[in-house]
């Protein structure tokens, strides 16, 4: 599987692990994307050891594209290297568009993952009721005009959900954050805070 990791500088402990998913292959979608960049540099700058890796049959990484199924596999594995590295860090997971669907069904499930991001959720095709049960701090970082996700359907849906869930709404953007993709940076950063601290679960 082909991944880049970043890790604080030498001398300096990471804080914690994140994992950013990238959006459909079939579609263009890599690690290398602008927004799983932004995303990834916002983790970096809260001191966190952040890989981005591809899915199945993406890049360098092998495998097929499987729909969104096959892919879970690929999070957990991406997990369960984070949790061999980074023993005992408690574990980000983000994903933006396909990404944030598959992405976010295994970090709800997932013990090791204590926070979640969905970026650019398509909530206009793809099926996020496992959400409804998933009671992990949540941030939502989304495009006003996003083409794959209706602004309105989606906050009525985080309204709902259990848990801390909050939705932040980049305005005039579309799925790509086209223009202000700084902004999402800002989003994530301002989100995660001073986490984990002492009591932090």
């Amino acid at each position: 599987m082909e991944a880049v990791l970043w890790t604080p500088p030498a001398g300096i402990a990471a804080r914690f692990a994140a994992v950013v998913c990238h959006p459909h292959p079939l579609f263009g979608g890599t690690l290398h994307n602008k927004v799983v960049y932004q995303a990834a540099k916002a983790l970096d700058a809260k001191q966190g050891a952040v890989l981005r890796f591809n899915f199945r049959g993406t890049g360098l990484s092998e495998g097929v594209h499987d729909r969104g199924q096959g892919e879970q596999g690929d999070v957990t594995a991406v997990l369960d290297f984070l949790a061999k590295e980074f023993s005992g860090l408690p574990v980000v997971l983000a994903g933006f568009s396909f990404g944030c669907w598959v992405g976010l069904r295994v970090g709800c499930r997932d013990s090791r993952v204590k926070r979640l991001i969905g970026i650019g959720a398509p909530v206009n095709s793809s099926d996020f009721s496992y959400l409804d049960s998933c009671a992990k701090p949540k941030l939502f970082v989304h495009g006003e005009k996003d083409e794959f996700g209706d602004v309105n359907k989606l906050r009525e849906f985080v309204a709902t959900l259990p848990g801390e869930a909050k939705l932040v709404v980049v305005e005039g953007v579309d799925h790509f954050f086209k223009g202000k993709v700084e902004e999402l940076g800002k989003a994530i950063t301002s989100w995660m805070g001073d986490w984990p601290d002492a009591s932090a679960k």
